[in-house]
């Protein structure tokens, strides 16, 4: 009688093979214009892009529904917060999965995230209120998810401008606790969208638990506990230490 435990065991093994040949070709390095960058960076930036080509040709074709304006609004604040939540989730990537090439994503992914804001920021203060500024301060006023976006924009401006490997050189650890105002940017995000959508807020909680989830996973008694788990399970010596990328767009 055959070894079914054998057989079993093998297309496991097969496929574990399959996933590292896949890691290992993501974390391929590649030059373009004398820059270096990895697969898995350069499939971040296309698919960072993706939202941005589909809302032009969608405009182009006129498929914004019949309040384009809205339509717009609403599209670019929600990929901003979408990517903002994955900014948040390459650290915990790298605690709970040991995978260390999610960290040089942070600030890619930080970056286009404030990048959508903008877009956000323009549609409404441009097209939508013409630039009008006693429009626009009222709005901020008597709208609380105005304010509390307004917010999360001005938490997320610094960020972006010090992002660079220079920044971080010419601030040493401040830079470090600057860059922590990213979780109070994040909850802020999800309470204007809450605010926004006030009726079927379903979906904005969801976001809002994910970021709960990501944010509590950096609390350093549970950041230890599943590092340490971690080392466990897949045998590491707890002594090694994850690699830490100079530049990133969020803290730790």
């Amino acid at each position: 009688m055959p070894d079914r435990s054998r057989t079993q065991g093998q297309p496991t093994k097969r496929q574990a093979a399959h996933i590292f040949s896949w890691l290992a070709l993501l974390d391929r390095r590649v030059s373009i214009f004398r820059f270096q960058f990895t697969v898995l960076q350069i499939v971040v930036h296309i698919a960072c892009l993706v939202p941005l080509a589909v809302l032009i040709w969608d405009g182009l074709h006129n498929h914004l529904t019949a309040n384009p304006i809205q339509e717009i609004t609403y599209r670019t604040g929600k990929t901003a917060l979408i990517l903002l939540v994955l900014s948040l989730l390459c650290t915990p990537a790298n605690i709970v999965l040991g995978i260390k090439q999610a960290l040089l994503l942070r600030r890619p992914l930080g970056l286009y995230a404030f990048f959508y804001v903008c877009l956000h920021l323009f549609i409404f203060s441009v097209l939508d209120y013409g630039l009008d500024w006693e429009l626009i301060k009222q709005a901020i006023v008597e709208k609380r998810y105005v304010l509390v976006g307004f917010s999360a924009f001005l938490l997320l401006l610094p960020l972006a401008i010090t992002s660079t490997k220079g920044w971080q050189r010419r601030m040493g650890k401040r830079w470090k606790r600057l860059h922590q105002a990213v979780y109070l940017a994040a909850p802020l995000a999800v309470i204007h969208f809450i605010w926004l959508v006030k009726a079927d807020i379903r979906e904005p909680l969801l976001y809002g638990a994910a970021v709960a989830a990501l944010l509590l996973l950096r609390v350093p008694p549970i950041r230890r506990a599943i590092t340490k788990l971690r080392y466990r399970l897949t045998g590491r010596d707890r002594a090694a230490k994850p690699m830490v990328p100079t530049s990133t767009p969020a803290a730790d």
